[in-house]
C-alpha cells in the first residue's frame, strides 16, 4: 500500500501498516528486555555502552536510544562517573512484587533430602537467575564416593549442568539463542569442553522424556539426572532438580529408576506450590 505525501516534489512513499507497527513495537521490547538480562547477569560491576551493544549484537545507537528510554523509566540507571549501566530502582521493586508468596528453598528442602536418603548419591536445587543458574540447595547421600559440583550459592551459565539445561529445555527457542550468546564468551573461557550440540540433544531429551542425562563437564565419569519444575502458572520453569553420581551407578536400569524418582518428586513440589498459589 502506498500513499502520496502532499510535500513539495511529492513522491510515492510506502505507508506504515499496523502489522509492521506491531512487528516493530515488538522487537523494541524484544531489545529492551535483552538489555536488561544483561544488566542483571552483570549488575555488580554494571556493563559500559560498547559491552551492551556487543553482546546483545546491536547497533550503538540503536543501543543507546533505548537504555535513555529505560532510564527515564528508572529501570536503568547510568553512574555518573564511571558512566556504566546498572538495573535500577523499579526493578528493584518489581522483583519484590513478583517474588512468589512462599520460600521456595523451605518447600524443596524436604524433597531433596529425601531423595538424597532414598538414592545414595548427591542431590541438587538451582534456581535461574537472568542467564545464570544458582544452586540453591544441596543434600549429600550416604554412598562413599560423592559427586561435589556445586556449592550453595555457586553460579554457572544457564546453558552448563544439568539442572541449567532442564531448566532451558522449557523455554523457547528464541530465549535459548539469546542465552547461549550472552554466555558463549564466557563458557569459550572456563568450560573448554562444552559443546553447543550436546546442549541441544539433552534439551530434546528433556523435551521428549521429561527428564535429561547429562555427563558433567568439571567432574570426569560422573554424569547427572534432571528435571524442571514448574512452580508458576507461566509454561517455563525457573527451578530444577538433579542427582549426580559415578558413571558406574548410572547404568540404564537405574537412569530409569532415579528419572522416575525425580519426575515424581518434581510434581509433588509443583502441586505444594500451585496450591499456595491458588
Amino acid at each position: 500500500m502506498y500513499r502520496l505525501r502532499a510535500t513539495t516534489g511529492a513522491s510515492l512513499m510506502p505507508a506504515r501498516t499496523a502489522s509492521q507497527s506491531t512487528v516493530s513495537g515488538t522487537q523494541t521490547i524484544q531489545r529492551a528486555a535483552l538489555l536488561l538480562r544483561l544488566l542483571t547477569s552483570h549488575n555488580r560491576t554494571g556493563l559500559r555502552l560498547v559491552d551492551l551493544h556487543q553482546k546483545a549484537e546491536l547497533e550503538r545507537s540503536t543501543t543507546h536510544r533505548i537504555l535513555q528510554g529505560l532510564i527515564a523509566e528508572q529501570l536503568v540507571s547510568q553512574h555518573p562517573s564511571n558512566k556504566r549501566y546498572f538495573l535500577g530502582n523499579s526493578i528493584y521493586e518489581m522483583g519484590l512484587a513478583a517474588a512468589p508468596p512462599f520460600n521456595l528453598r523451605d518447600i524443596c528442602h524436604p524433597h531433596i533430602k529425601a531423595l538424597a536418603q532414598i538414592s545414595g548419591d548427591t542431590v541438587f536445587l538451582v534456581v535461574r537467575s537472568g542467564f545464570d543458574g544458582v544452586c540453591v540447595d544441596r543434600q549429600e547421600g550416604s554412598f562413599p564416593i560423592r559427586v561435589f559440583i556445586m556449592d550453595v550459592g555457586r553460579r554457572r551459565p544457564l546453558n552448563v549442568g544439568g539442572g541449567n539445561i532442564a531448566i532451558m529445555s522449557t523455554l523457547t527457542d528464541a530465549e535459548i539463542e539469546r542465552i547461549c550468546l550472552v554466555n558463549r564468551d564466557r563458557i569459550a573461557e572456563s568450560y573448554p569442553n562444552y559443546s553447543e550440540k550436546t546442549l541441544h540433544e539433552r534439551i530434546a531429551q528433556a523435551r521428549a522424556k521429561g527428564y535429561l542425562v547429562n555427563n558433567i563437564l568439571e567432574v570426569p565419569r560422573a554424569r547427572s539426572i534432571a528435571v524442571p519444575v514448574r512452580t508458576s502458572f507461566e509454561g517455563s520453569a525457573t527451578v530444577a532438580l538433579s542427582i549426580s553420581a559415578v558413571d558406574d551407578r548410572m547404568q540404564p536400569s537405574r537412569i530409569e529408576e532415579l528419572s522416575t524418582l525425580l519426575l515424581e518428586t518434581a510434581k509433588k513440589i509443583e502441586e505444594e506450590t500451585a496450591a499456595l498459589l491458588r
